[in-house]
């Protein structure tokens, strides 16, 4: 990875770190343009960098910078949790015509503390987890051969899906997919270091784990979209 490429500086962890102790809109404005060229710059360069690697294996997933990079203002108008601002800067990779809904997808933050990585499905509607689930159980042998690629495996953690204690309506408890449709989120994730956000091989780090879960995202998109796709078994 040349020495060049787009990555984030010791200034991008100060600027989180403050933020983190000072979370509030005086200390925030004052220090405004500070967040637009340490945080919010860095990320959209960044994420420009990955969405050109991204077409070689998740072309569908590919989103313009400004759309896939999350606002740093936190929506506090149901939470009671009044912190106007996020400590992390993070985006996300859903898929083209599932930009409003909780499809597949793939996501990267940066915090004062670590850089994550993941990929999958984490908050699909009521009728997209009944599709999801109907997938799976129809295409049971497929997942699991996803869920355990070595590549995947040595460089992301299987997220925990947030089960359920018993099957969904309309599954059977003895079905061969009962250990899979317990699930309400599918998907890997990875913690790194804070300081590989200020590495040249930060597009690198998260572009080899984005590619590791690619096959697994687009099968947990196949029953949310009409395009065709030939199974692997």
């Amino acid at each position: 990875m040349p020495s060049d490429a787009p990555h984030y500086t010791a200034e991008t962890l100060k600027f989180l770190r403050g933020l983190k102790r000072n979370n509030d809109r005086e200390w925030f404005n004052a220090r405004k343009a500070i967040y637009e060229r340490e945080v919010k710059a860095p990320t959209q360069v960044i994420v420009a960098a990955i969405n050109e690697a991204m077409l070689r294996f998740a072309p569908e997933n590919v989103q313009p910078p400004q759309k896939a990079t999350f606002r740093i203002y936190r929506d506090i108008r149901f939470s009671s949790d009044k912190r106007p601002y996020k400590t992390h800067q993070g985006a996300w990779w859903a898929r083209t015509g599932l930009e409003k809904t909780s499809g597949g997808g793939y996501y990267f933050h940066v915090a004062d503390d670590e850089v994550v990585v993941a990929a999958g499905v984490y908050m699909p509607g009521r009728e997209q987890l009944l599709a999801i689930r109907r997938h799976i159980e129809t295409n049971h042998a497929e997942m699991r051969a996803l869920l355990k690629s070595k590549k995947l495996l040595s460089l992301m953690s299987e997220f925990d899906g947030n089960k359920l204690s018993r099957p969904p309506k309309g599954f059977a408890p003895d079905s061969p997919a009962a250990g899979l449709i317990l699930n309400r989120q599918w998907g890997f994730s990875a913690r790194l270091p804070a300081e590989a956000a200020t590495k040249p091989t930060l597009v690198k780090e998260i572009v080899k784990r984005f590619e590791a879960a690619a096959p697994l995202v687009a099968f947990l998109n196949q029953p949310l979209t009409s395009k065709p796709r030939k199974p692997l078994f």
